[in-house]
């Protein structure tokens, strides 16, 4: 199958419904497409299994089935923590020759601490629908990791991003777009500029820094036995019993090895209507930490109805491998940008979304908003 595209980049919202009208999605519903991604939906084939694994190239994911032990899931018991269960997904995938794309959570799954990774027919790498071309079933591997989940059928916890051209910017790039787009504001609604951020990998991404100046600045979870139903809709959870606000001392923060966090860049990220932006991985000489498991931020995120926007900080899902001590202002996140084939006809900041108000650290839509 060919399809010719307006653009090279990553798909925005036309070319993805594009792609479901030629039935090179199958069984994707128009309403679960964002601006430049596409919400996966979990099936009714449900396993649980005893370890997660990836196949081999040309070995589908219902033959490395047929050789281990799995156990049928029923949808009214919850999911253990960290016991690993395998979702078939109701999206089919049958891309045009020159099309590939990515996976990430869902913010809402992220900001729980459940790992959701995608595993393609016969793609060795996690959240991965490649080569070019794919065709083939997709399945989600899914791991809570702090307290027990419910979920139903239906439910996305991953989204599909695809891509003709790898568009991701230069140092130089990144540059220019940071002063021609004001990528990047403070918390008080002043512009960055390119000299400003002194902390730099030189890759072509922008280093954030943690954000401690909130009233709450961030929230801690040890581990709970408490279950979040995710089918309970928004703000049907208390807090208490899953998450502990963090308590600062002297702008500092201790971070536990084992332990889960939501925090906040102190950056306030603004992403154009042409743009889209990804957080990667930071690089282990900031510390032996995960800072993010979602990790995807739409075109028009802090861009405002008309650009009038000064962009919105970003919340970030630690998970520390060490003990560790981080000040005010360290690094804590990093993001890449790239261009989109052509402009969506949605943006972030003209849909609904439980995140729009987000001006610091800020729990999943599940929790009730603290007093």
């Amino acid at each position: 199958m060919t399809l010719t595209f307006s653009g090279h980049g990553a798909f925005s919202s036309q070319d993805i419904e594009t792609l479901i009208q030629q039935g090179a999605i199958i069984n994707a519903e128009k309403e679960h497409i964002s601006p430049a991604s596409l919400d996966l939906t979990i099936s009714d084939e449900a396993y649980r299994v005893e370890e997660i694994f990836l196949p081999k190239t040309g070995e589908t994911v219902r033959d490395v089935l047929k050789s281990i032990e799995v156990f049928p899931h029923d949808f009214s018991n919850p999911l253990e923590r960290d016991v690993t269960y395998l979702f078939l997904l109701n999206e089919k995938i049958s891309l045009p020759e020159d099309v590939y794309g990515y996976c990430n959570p869902k913010s809402t799954t992220g900001r729980n601490d459940v790992h959701a990774r995608v595993i393609a027919d016969g793609v060795s790498r996690y959240d991965a629908v490649t080569p070019k071309g794919f065709r083939g079933e997709l399945w989600v591997a899914v791991t809570p990791k702090s307290f027990p989940i419910k979920l139903a059928k239906g439910m996305p916890l991953s989204q599909l991003r695809l891509f003709n051209k790898d568009t991701r910017f230069t140092e130089g790039e990144c540059k220019d777009a940071l002063e021609t787009y004001g990528l990047l504001w403070d918390l008080e609604g002043r512009k960055y500029s390119y000299e400003e951020i002194k902390i730099r990998d030189n890759d072509g991404s922008i280093i954030l820094t943690l954000d401690l100046s909130q009233d709450i600045a961030g929230y801690e979870c040890h581990g709970s036995n408490k279950v979040l139903d995710f089918s309970k809709g928004a703000q049907s959870h208390n807090p208490a019993g899953f998450f502990e606000r963090i308590r600062i001392d002297r702008k500092r923060i201790h971070l536990k090895k084992g332990s889960f966090y939501v925090l906040s860049s102190c950056e306030a990220v603004r992403v154009p209507p042409d743009l889209t932006c990804e957080m990667a991985p930071m690089d282990e000489r900031s510390g032996e930490f995960r800072s993010h498991y979602a990790g995807f931020i739409d075109p028009g995120w802090g861009w405002g109805k008309n650009g009038e926007g000064k962009g919105r900080p970003l919340t970030l899902e630690v998970r520390p491998f060490e003990d560790i001590v981080i000040r005010h202002g360290q690094p804590i996140g990093k993001i890449k940008f790239e261009r989109v084939t052509q402009i969506p006809n949605m943006l972030y900041d003209t849909k609904a979304s439980n995140y729009l108000a987000q001006t610091g650290p800020k729990l999943s839509k599940h929790f009730k908003e603290l007093a």
